[in-house]
């Protein structure tokens, strides 16, 4: 089976293809100066619409998300974002964690692993 790459770095693709399957590397706000839980996240959904039509996909396809937060008191204002932008007809399942992110600045990480619109 045949595997694709999107954005591809030395160490990593920020999304890979497979068949019908789209798996998203985490993805965290390109910009983090002067921003909080709401701008980060909104970013970071930016950055999943992106990858995932790329792929094929779109956010209705969503299986599963993992969303990690630097603290869990930044919940309310994630989840704000997130159901600003989720498709209310077809929510994934999704799970939210507390994790020392990779460096002070990141408030908010997502990983996303979806299917692609049929071809």
């Amino acid at each position: 089976m045949t595997i694709e790459r999107f954005e591809k770095g030395p160490r990593m693709s920020q999304a890979a293809a497979t068949g019908d399957m789209v798996y998203l590397a985490g993805q965290v706000a390109a910009d983090t100066v002067g921003t909080g839980v709401t701008a980060q996240t909104q970013q970071v959904l930016e950055q999943i619409d992106r990858l995932l039509a790329a792929a094929g996909s779109d956010k209705s396809r969503i299986l599963s998300a993992t969303i990690y937060l630097a603290d869990m008191a930044g919940f309310s204002e994630m989840n704000a974002a997130w159901d600003a932008w989720v498709d209310r007809d077809e929510p994934p399942a999704r799970a939210t964690v507390e994790a020392k992110l990779a460096g002070p600045a990141y408030l908010v990480e997502i990983v996303v692993v979806a299917t692609r619109a049929p071809r």
